[in-house]
């Protein structure tokens, strides 16, 4: 039955309609209550993003309860308790996050990728640290060719291998890479450290 305004005034019918699928008693209702959601949501004075979701939730939630509405004639205060609540609940989870400029957030996130020019630079750097290694005694180039084979040698078979006792071995290799080290510092070459 329909009113002078033509607005549907049986909203226990206009309910069950709904709740069968009946989109245009769907849109009745949410034509008559839809501006009661949205004035609970503005008294909260919430921002326009948050007020927008708060009404389509209590949309939403009304159409999960369309078939347990038990006085359709307080559909009304129904529709208004349930967006107060997704209003304060819209609150509390603001209050708890704050808002994030995601934009500054990123500028300041370092960019894990390499840099345009790391392969070539790392290129050129292993070239030239490869001529200062060239530079080193005939023993530490082969002290320190076999101890970075894969897999690591032991000790044991590092002494076999070049004929020098296995205490000499960390003593012998650490005066070869201060030797390496001061010669890439003279070259002006940056080499990590360790």
């Amino acid at each position: 039955m329909e009113t002078a305004g033509g607005i549907d005034d049986d909203l226990g019918a206009r309910l069950a309609a709904a709740a069968a699928g009946d989109r245009a008693s769907w849109d009745a209702l949410v034509d008559r209550f839809n501006s009661l959601v949205w004035s609970v949501a503005r008294s909260f004075r919430l921002p326009d993003d948050d007020a927008a979701d708060v009404v389509q939730t209590t949309w939403l939630r009304l159409l999960d309860h369309l078939d347990r509405i038990e006085d359709p004639q307080r559909l009304g205060s129904w529709l208004a308790t349930t967006a107060r609540r997704e209003c304060l609940h819209t609150l509390r989870r603001t209050t708890r996050e704050p808002a994030l400029d995601v934009l500054e957030i990123m500028s300041t996130v370092p960019d894990p990728r390499p840099p345009v020019d790391h392969d070539l630079l790392r290129g050129e750097r292993d070239t030239a640290l490869w001529a200062l290694f060239e530079r080193l005694s005939d023993g530490c180039r082969r002290l320190l060719r076999v101890m970075i084979a894969t897999p690591p040698p032991s000790y044991a078979e590092i002494a076999a291998a070049l004929d020098m006792p296995v205490g000499s071995i960390g003593p012998t290799r650490a005066r070869c890479l201060a030797t390496l080290r001061t010669l890439a510092i003279d070259a002006d070459l940056a080499v990590d450290p360790g």
